[in-house]
């Protein structure tokens, strides 16, 4: 499976884990229309079984995505705007709503719709000198990318509507405390700890992993009852799968499985 040249991100795809990188270290990996697009077309293409995980970075030591590109929206009509935004809306959805899980790697800096992009993700690892903040408030709008729904998710009511109707900023150490990140390390130990524990995905079974990644999204959004319901039905179109009988005679034959996506 291969990717297309993008404009604004690099893409690198090996054993199972795709690891894309937003690059315009020029900008502070600032989003803008064409990294919209690019992101909306790189996640287009993960239903392929050759995708297990995927990571997302930034490129450079400072930033991770210091938000939105405004010198490109200066002097852009409202109807402009809204139809820009209307593509970042989709990117931020793709990933959301990715079938295989995305892990963060905060690399750098993540103020606005880069720090929703890192709450988009299924879990996130940060650089320990990293500061995350939504401050859109303190510019005459609001977080558009998911924020107001996906800050409180991670880490509760009260202390999101003060991290956004502050614009405060906050550190790495008290996002790991919060929630935001799983875990902050050192510049250089990040990424490889990131693939270390991508790997460990991607080597479990595919069809698991993007069953009970899906059985976590919608169940969260939906009382008990229905997502236990929702659990089972999940569980239940993994019984009849190649990968389900191999890893069951695997576990007894004490070997490594070898799952094939079937």
């Amino acid at each position: 499976m291969s990717f297309p040249a993008y404009e604004t991100l690099l893409t690198d795809l090996a054993d199972h884990v795709l690891t894309v990188t937003l690059n315009r270290p020029q900008v502070l990996n600032a989003l803008n229309s064409q990294m919209a697009r690019d992101l909306i077309d790189a996640w287009s293409r993960l239903e392929s079984e050759a995708v297990r995980v995927v990571i997302l970075t930034g490129s450079g030591d400072r930033a991770f995505c210091a938000g939105g590109d405004f010198k490109e929206r200066d002097g852009m009509s409202d109807e402009a705007w809204r139809a820009q935004h209307a593509l970042f809306e989709r990117a931020f959805e793709a990933i959301i709503d990715s079938p295989v899980p995305v892990m963060a790697a905060a690399n750098g800096h993540a103020f606005g719709g880069g720090l929703e992009m890192v709450l988009a993700a299924d879990f996130a690892y940060g650089a320990a000198a990293a500061r995350f903040a939504l401050t859109e408030v303190t510019i005459g709008i609001m977080p558009g990318g998911g924020g107001t729904q996906t800050l409180p998710r991670a880490v509760g009511g009260r202390r999101a509507r003060e991290l956004i109707l502050t614009g405060r900023p906050f550190s790495a150490a008290e996002a790991l405390d919060w929630g935001v990140l799983n875990r902050v390390c050192e510049p250089a130990g990040l990424l490889p700890a990131v693939r270390e524990t991508a790997q460990l995905i991607a080597g479990n079974a595919p069809l698991s992993v993007r069953q009970a990644k899906k059985s976590i999204h919608n169940g969260l959004r939906v009382d008990l009852h229905t997502a236990l319901r929702f659990e089972i039905e999940a569980y239940n179109r993994l019984v009849s799968t190649e990968d389900r009988r191999e890893g069951i005679r695997a576990f007894i034959e004490k070997r490594k499985p070898v799952f094939r996506g079937r």
